[in-house]
């Protein structure tokens, strides 16, 4: 029971901090480089000493280095932020990890559009 209870807690306070960063992230970071970004979710490790935020953007792959860049650049400031935010015994390290599964979804809707287009053609 106590393991269930803590994988919870765990989840719960991993959306806390998804729905903490996207606010702070769209109204106080003002690196032009992060731009309009998605955070899709976040992983806590067990001790709650680490996250890894996972996000996704409309911009172009190649613009991802640099959104990361900037990410990294504000984690301190998001941290402290985030710190003033959660209740947990103490604020986790964030690790920004690109999440291309947005863009890969695409990529395979417009092969299947083209395959089927493709279809409707043959005689």
């Amino acid at each position: 029971m106590s393991e269930h209870r803590s994988f919870s807690r765990r989840e719960r306070v991993a959306e806390q901090i998804r729905r903490d960063l996207s606010d702070l992230i769209r109204q106080e970071l003002k690196d032009p480089r992060v731009g309009m970004i998605s955070l899709t979710s976040v992983e806590v490790s067990a001790d709650y000493a680490h996250a890894k935020i996972f996000f996704s953007t409309l911009d172009t792959s190649e613009r991802v280095p640099e959104i990361l860049a900037g990410l990294e650049k504000a984690s301190g400031f998001l941290r402290r932020e985030l710190g003033k935010r959660i209740s947990t015994h103490l604020t986790p390290q964030l690790h920004f990890i690109f999440d291309a599964s947005i863009e890969r979804g695409a990529e395979l809707s417009e092969l299947i559009r083209q395959a089927i287009s493709l279809s409707d053609a043959a005689p």
